[in-house]
């Protein structure tokens, strides 16, 4: 079977890459990029010194604060008013997966128009877009590195994964610096999320052996760091390993897919209103747990690279490793149920079957080794909760 890869032209990964930021957008031909990010990041000042490096470099950029956490339909308007009146030619993604996102549908509805919903999956979308230029702030979301973006239809309240060429940054430039001061839940919720993603893109059905070298050796990495980066915001060393591990997940996945995990991940983000890598979290245990049987081997390759198996281990034993270690990783972190989380019991089993249609409807389950009915989502919602 032949895969289809794809990544960024340009990677500029390592201590002090953001102030190389303007000579990346400038070689890159464009001259007036509108940074898209979110008030918390403006407010702090972080995004005018963005704005600086690209002004001292010649370059034009204009400031869209406006993004939204878990951006919608709604919210997309104000940017794409933004984008055209400063008449961009560029957009930088700078800050979470929430700003990422944002940048990556701003930059396709500024040259073709029309609404997110026309750009759902399963249409694979080819452009043309604006170039769009990635600059994370957290060390999760992989989004640097992947031609998915994420949006929720605000007049149905379905978070719309959308997908193809259009929305693979040009250029991605990685700099762990600007996760030095992420909290612990932050640093706990997007460093689950990137494992989520290097184990999904490794048992995942379109699983191919370039993913499979990234997706481990990210596992392996966040097994070894995550949990240092959560009780130490200041160890340096924890902070880069767990950066590039987001990266190299983000590139994994990219070009092979996400499961279950996401696509029961993403109904959560829509209608309770769940930061994406804490839903992720939710679920991971319960859905592997779920999953293990049906590819028990790839499994157990996650669980060796985790480190919570050894070579001695037939598979079976350490594919149930690996599901004891994400209830323990997960117990580490704080991770809560649903109800801990304060969501109301009745409205979340009211809105079960509607979150395992717009589950099976994302298309991710299905690439999952397991892949479950509507009944089999339901249950594992039930489960999950408390």
């Amino acid at each position: 079977m032949t895969a289809n890869l794809s990544l960024p032209r340009i990677l500029r990964i390592g201590r002090g890459a953001a102030d190389e930021l303007g000579e990346v957008v400038k070689g890159l031909g464009l001259s007036r990029p509108l940074i898209v990010t979110d008030a918390f990041l403006a407010g702090t000042g972080v995004a005018a010194q963005l704005t600086e490096t690209l002004m001292r470099a010649g370059l034009h950029p204009l400031v869209f604060s406006g993004t939204v956490p878990d951006p919608t339909t709604d919210s997309l308007a104000p940017g794409v008013q933004a984008l055209r009146e400063h008449r961009a030619d560029s957009v930088i993604g700078f800050g979470g997966g929430s700003p990422m996102d944002t940048a990556k549908a701003l930059a396709l509805l500024g040259v073709r128009g029309g609404h997110m919903r026309e750009y759902k999956a399963p249409r694979v979308n080819l452009g043309p877009a604006l170039p769009v230029i990635a600059v994370p702030t957290t060390a999760g979301s992989g989004s640097e590195a992947t031609q998915f973006t994420i949006v929720t239809d605000s007049a149905s309240d379905e978070k719309m994964l959308c997908a193809g060429p259009a929305f693979l940054p040009l250029a991605a430039v990685v700099d762990v610096e600007l996760t030095m001061s992420m909290p612990p839940r932050l640093t706990a919720d997007t460093g689950i999320d990137a494992l989520t993603h290097a184990v999904e893109a490794y048992v995942s059905r379109k699983a191919n052996p370039f993913a499979d070298s990234l997706a481990l050796t990210a596992i392996g990495t966040i097994g070894r760091h995550l949990r240092r980066a959560y009780a130490d915001g200041g160890d340096a060393e924890a902070r880069e390993a767990m950066m590039l591990a987001a990266t190299q997940a983000g590139i994994a996945f990219s070009n092979s897919s996400v499961a279950l995990v996401h696509g029961m991940s993403r109904p959560i983000g829509a209608h309770f209103h769940v930061a994406h890598g804490l839903s992720n979290a939710m679920l991971f245990p319960a859905v592997t747990a779920f999953s293990v049987d049906a590819a028990p081997g790839r499994y157990a390759d996650c669980a060796r690279a985790l480190g919570a198996a050894t070579d001695g281990d037939g598979d079976a034993t350490a594919a149930d490793r690996l599901v004891q270690a994400l209830r323990d990783l997960c117990a580490d972190l704080e991770v809560p149920t649903p109800a801990a989380h304060g969501i109301d019991k009745d409205e979340w089993f009211r809105l079960t079957p509607l979150m395992a249609e717009q589950a099976l409807a994302s298309g991710s389950p299905a690439n999952n080794p397991k892949e479950p009915t509507a009944e089999e989502i339901q249950r594992l919602y039930a489960e999950i909760y408390a």
